[in-house]
């Protein structure tokens, strides 16, 4: 007797299908095994973050609409576990004070963490993981180089395109820091 496939379990795991729900879970567990592997690299323990995943892939399958788009969700469950324990970090260690830009010397830390986190969760990937790898596990740029398969150069690029793009989401827009240079989105 074949197994089922996705498209036939998710419909039913969805309608409530216990055994329906068991067998999409098995299904989906070495996938979000290999997701993690990919995505977590050092930062958290593989085994928790597929644990997770399935919890959460259990508590909220019933919003999924689309079959196709079970992949993709799951990918994205997996990238934001991976990055609790970087968000963890930003949430309990005091922020630098930042003198050289009028706009966040008004603002407390736990806004600027949230806000951090926020800017960062939204880079694209080539962009968060540049900047992941260089500011909080600390790599090297040949380090990164290797890590993304690419060049010292590209890696570079990538982690200056990255600052930016957290630089413009945490400025106003128009906002000067003191170099003059405006900023805008």
């Amino acid at each position: 007797m074949p197994l089922p496939t996705l498209a036939q379990l998710l419909p039913a795991a969805r309608d409530g299908d216990a055994r329906a729900m068991e067998q999409l879970l098995a299904l989906a567990r070495p996938d979000i095994r290999r997701y993690a592997l990919r995505h977590c690299a050092a930062t958290t323990a593989t085994d928790d973050v597929v644990q997770e995943a399935l919890i959460i892939v259990y508590r909220r399958v019933g919003a999924l609409r689309e079959v196709a788009a079970f992949g993709g969700w799951v990918v994205r469950i997996v990238q934001r576990l991976c990055m609790r324990p970087v968000l963890g970090w930003l949430k309990g260690e005091p922020l630098a004070q930042v003198e050289d830009n009028l706009a966040w010397s008004h603002r407390p830390d736990h806004e600027l963490r949230h806000d951090l986190a926020l800017a960062i969760d939204s880079l694209p990937p080539i962009y968060r993981d540049a900047l992941l790898m260089r500011d909080f596990e600390e790599l090297t740029i040949e380090e990164m180089a290797e890590r993304l398969g690419t060049t010292r150069e590209a890696a570079k690029s990538r982690l200056h395109r990255a600052r930016a793009l957290v630089r413009e989401y945490l400025l106003p827009s128009g906002t000067t820091g003191t170099t003059g240079s405006a900023v805008t989105p």
